[in-house]
């Protein structure tokens, strides 16, 4: 059986510098009947548990460290017994929220993970973060880059731990080079493509964001 993919959208809090914002936060899921990885499980551990199911989750991966991507890893991992990956550039971002535990695994540029025989390549993408990270899966023609690439544009680069010369260098030279016929499936909001954002770099360059 062919892996799929599947989303389910949480709410939230995202909390940095001492603002908070209401945020919807997409999580994905790969896998078939029988296995499942997931990606930024957010705010609700319920639904992500519930979407799930029966099957046997194999990983839970970070894109990045930001609170609202990761405030309900913990209990997903702890109910399902997956292993938790994250890069190690975020280290900081993940110890703000859980001080007392580490990730089971530090991603590294090049690491795959395989789920359904479907196999997801680490792309590093910092910017957003220091240690964000986009997942390629060639065979299903996606990458799922967190809040790297959006439709209309970068992530945002205004707080802490971020720097927008990074993340237009990581999308220039690691996301924009995949097919055009890739989908970006992103951490908020609708789903792109290459093809479509590829246009536009200029055009992010010049207004800064």
């Amino acid at each position: 059986m062919t892996a799929r993919i599947e989303h389910v959208v949480t709410s939230g809090t995202f909390s940095l510098d001492g603002g908070n914002w209401d945020v919807d936060n997409n999580v994905w899921l790969i896998g078939d009947d029988r296995e499942v990885v997931v990606i930024d499980p957010a705010h609700d551990a319920s639904a992500v548990l519930e979407a799930i199911g029966e099957r046997t989750l194999t990983a839970v991966i970070c894109t990045h460290g930001h609170n609202d991507h990761i405030n309900a890893v913990a209990e997903v991992a702890d109910k399902s017994g997956a292993p938790v990956l994250l890069h190690p550039e975020d280290e900081a971002l993940w110890s703000a929220v859980y001080p007392d535990r580490a990730p089971d695994v530090w991603l590294s540029d090049g690491t795959e993970i395989s789920v359904a025989g479907t196999t997801l390549r680490v792309v590093s993408t910092p910017g957003h973060t220091w240690g964000s990270v986009s997942l390629y899966a060639p065979e299903l023609e996606a990458v799922f880059g967190g809040d790297t690439l959006f439709a209309g544009g970068p992530g945002a680069t205004g707080r802490s731990y971020s720097h927008f010369p990074a993340i237009i260098e990581s999308i220039r030279d690691r996301l924009l080079t995949l097919p055009p016929t890739t989908t970006v499936h992103t951490g908020h909001g609708p789903t792109t493509t290459i093809g479509v954002e590829a246009p536009h770099l200029d055009e992010w360059l010049s207004r800064g964001h």
